[in-house]
């Protein structure tokens, strides 16, 4: 069974997100904007939300992590909970 490890920003705005994709380009620390703009619970633990198997996010989002290259900052992915900033750390 494949599965992803991956950490995440969550904000209400496709511009925001994509302000925040440019702030990480530029080497911005991903924990450090996550705790100060994601609107998810995580964002305490600066954006991480573990490992998780196929099945166990919304489809736009699993898309991207087993999609997506591992390390890359990849977004904005829009769900029903707002526009995503994500990056896979580790996929098996």
């Amino acid at each position: 069974m494949s599965q992803a490890t991956a950490r995440h920003i969550l904000v209400d705005s496709e511009a925001k997100c994509q302000s925040l994709i440019d702030e990480l380009n530029g080497g911005a620390d991903f924990a450090a904007l996550a705790k100060e703009h994601s609107s998810c619970p995580s964002g305490n633990n600066g954006g991480e939300l573990g490992t998780f198997g196929r099945g166990q996010m919304v489809a736009e989002f699993e898309t991207a992590c087993f999609d997506g290259d591992v390390d890359a900052v990849q977004g904005p992915i829009k769900t029903q909970f707002g526009y995503h900033v994500v990056q896979v750390t580790a996929r098996t």
